[in-house]
């Protein structure tokens, strides 16, 4: 049985605020690329466009199932708001138009429709005259007193520039809307987690925009070069890169790690920062393949494959480090060895891609830390005296 939500819930306040970036996303990508975007400037969303056209929108997000009716707080509380802007700013000079976007629907036989899209623009000063001299709340008294300043041509103008977008999709639909509209192009399985690549960077610069550390408007062109870098990583020769820069959680702890990949490298005797690099490799390599997995971005057996070829080369060249080495040889010439052939996983491998166009070093060297901490006995190692002196713990262990 569904609990019904406390009378002290914010859940549509909240789905409020989570609809205005999400919506001025949608918007942005359906505007041309000369469009730019401002947040809580002059109302919930300023688009400009190239010649310096304004529209200033207002959103709601209202209850599944709500209409706009002729009388509705949410509507005359934006034309005040655009109405006092309009007197601000030059009146009949005015550079702006203003838009009401609603997830409500225009209820039956509301005057308001005379300001839908397609509505008779020549009705709808005298509809809202006659609408206004019935309201009797203090929203519409305050809207009244804007007006009187205002001559007949003015109020006309006003109101022509007045258009409502009822039945705005909702919250949840707009990633779904952004998909069917803006990301045909993509290869299907890889829209999902590219609209939440795009939406987590939207995210971060709304945060920015509302927060004050950004104060220049978003640019179109800067939203679709955002998509297509965004895209380009999606494509069948490329994965995305989203772990750079990543570090574990935690201290870094070398000296007390006991996985079996930084066991071979202490073996080596390494320096503590190399050992570092190594843990934070395997790190973002390691998380780097869960999220392609997730994302169901990898071909059946692609992993395995790429492995087998990183074990493969590998081989080669461990085979050329060590051929001259007899096995009499010290301890100190065995470690010497292998950090040379360690130092060809680290630097020389960056050929041995998964992919043509996943260059990204991590991927590489991290995978050579997977293979190195395969238990009970790893795919490659760096000092064959580690490996027998492993063996030999695992036969007494057995």
């Amino acid at each position: 049985m569904t609990e019904a939500k406390s009378i002290f819930s914010a859940a549509e306040s909240g789905l409020g605020f989570l609809y205005q970036p999400r919506l001025a996303l949608l918007k942005i990508l359906s505007l041309p690329e000369s469009s730019s975007l401002h947040i809580e400037k002059s109302d919930d969303l300023e688009f400009d466009d190239a010649g310096g056209r304004k529209s200033l929108a207002s959103l709601k997000h209202k209850a599944a199932g709500d209409r706009l009716t002729d009388l509705d707080a949410d509507f005359w509380k934006s034309v005040r708001v655009w109405l006092t802007y309009y007197r601000d700013n030059g009146r009949i000079a005015c550079n702006a138009d203003f838009v009401l976007f609603t997830t409500a629907t225009l209820g039956d036989g509301t005057e308001l429709v005379v300001f839908s899209e397609g509505g008779e623009a020549a009705k709808r000063g005298a509809t809202a005259a006659t609408l206004l001299s019935c309201g009797q709340s203090q929203t519409a008294e305050k809207v009244r007193t804007l007006l009187e300043p205002l001559s007949d041509l003015e109020r006309e103008d006003f109101y022509r520039r007045i258009t409502i977008f009822d039945g705005s999709p909702r919250v949840e639909q707009i990633p779904q809307a952004v998909l069917d509209q803006h990301l045909r192009t993509v290869r299907r399985e890889a829209r999902q987690p590219l609209f939440e690549r795009l939406e987590g960077w939207w995210t971060d610069l709304m945060i920015k925009l509302l927060s004050g550390e950004r104060t220049a408007a978003v640019g179109g062109q800067e939203v679709s070069d955002k998509l297509s870098a965004i895209a380009e990583e999606y494509r069948s020769d490329n994965l995305p890169i989203t772990f750079r820069n990543r570090l574990p959680d935690g201290e870094i702890d070398v000296a007390n790690d006991t996985r079996l990949f930084v066991e071979q490298l202490r073996d080596l005797d390494l320096s503590t920062n190399r050992i570092q690099h190594a843990i934070i490799d395997y790190y973002r390599a390691f998380e780097q393949r869960s999220s392609w997995a997730r994302e169901s971005l990898l071909i059946s057996g692609e992993m395995e494959e790429y492995e087998d070829r990183l074990v493969e080369e590998w081989s080669r060249y461990r085979d050329i480090v060590f051929e001259a080495l007899p096995e009499t040889s010290e301890e100190a010439a065995f470690k010497a060895a292998g950090r040379e052939l360690y130092k060809w996983a680290e630097l020389e491998t960056g050929e041995l891609r998964i992919r043509e166009r996943v260059t990204e070093a991590y991927v590489v060297r991290g995978a050579f830390q997977i293979l190195a901490n395969a238990r009970p006995t790893p795919r490659v190692h760096w000092n064959p005296d580690f490996m027998r002196r492993l063996g030999e713990l695992l036969e007494v262990a057995a």
